[in-house]
């Protein structure tokens, strides 16, 4: 997947300013009345790990996303090699990121001789530097606890936390944090014509989320339509049942915050989570 560095394009929403602590609470004893609960968020851990599953699902066909840690192959897209829980590419940038933050908290870990040849490939998919021995090394590196939550970081920093963020700050919910999460894990977001933010413009020519006054359905369906028109732009994503099989599903269904049970398609494989 693509590299995130530039932060996520449109503005977030201001927080409300707290009330003043002074502020008595109501009384719920002598009103009968209990405080709703917040929301869940995507960032909920069951939510959360709904979407890992999921992604999972399309990127390594498995709902056991706990098993690519070690994953890695080059899946020809002109980005290296692809690698882990999320796809960390050698040629776009997070890879290169993520095992530099490792050889930070772990010096001198299996894959810190490779540190200049991440550096030299980024850009491009040349494997220059890295075979023959990359790949058995990465798998090594996986069966350390630290590389693990190494690959946990740079996901939640990356790609999954910008997500959520920017869900809530459109007023969708769970199920649309989703799909922007899924969208900036196979685009990024960058400043190209198919990045998440890029995406996201090209909806907002069509409809507008419900922070602005617009409904969530056709909002959702404008982002998608969007993502389907950039996943075709590349012969290596142009397979778009990750979205035609799998979260319009969910949407027709009706299911906003991604409610189990699930059953959805992905290049022909079916899965369920009850």
């Amino acid at each position: 997947m693509l590299a995130t560095g530039a932060l996520l394009g449109s503005a977030l929403l201001a927080v409300p300013v707290a009330a003043h602590a002074t502020a008595a609470p109501p009384d719920t004893a002598r009103t009968g009345l209990t405080a709703a609960p917040a929301a869940a968020g995507l960032d909920d851990p069951a939510k959360k790990e709904i979407a890992m599953k999921i992604v999972s699902s399309a990127e390594n066909s498995s709902l056991d996303w706990k098993a690519q840690y070690k994953y890695i192959e080059d899946i020809g897209d002109g980005r290296g090699y692809t690698a882990g829980i999320i796809g960390f590419c050698s040629g776009t940038g997070d890879m290169l990121d993520l095992v530099e933050y490792y050889t930070q908290v772990k010096p001198g870990n299996v894959l810190a001789k490779y540190l200049p040849a991440l550096r030299e490939v980024d850009g491009s998919d040349s494997h220059a530097g890295l075979d023959p021995n990359f790949t058995r090394d990465w798998a090594k590196a996986a069966q350390d606890a630290e590389f693990k939550k190494a690959q946990d970081r740079e996901r939640d920093r990356v790609y999954f936390n910008p997500s959520v963020k920017q869900g809530k700050s459109d007023g969708v919910g769970v199920l649309g944090q989703f799909i922007y999460y899924d969208a900036i894990v196979m685009h990024g977001d960058g400043t190209d014509p198919t990045s998440f933010r890029s995406i996201r413009a090209r909806a907002l020519s069509k409809a507008k989320p419900p922070s602005q006054g617009g409904n969530e359905t056709a909002w959702l369906n404008a982002f998608l339509d969007a993502r389907v028109w950039a996943m075709k732009q590349e012969e290596a994503h142009s397979d778009t049942s990750r979205v035609d099989t799998a979260q319009r599903v969910f949407l027709r269904k009706g299911n906003l915050n991604l409610n189990t049970p699930l059953d959805w398609k992905v290049y022909s494989d079916s899965f369920h989570i009850g």
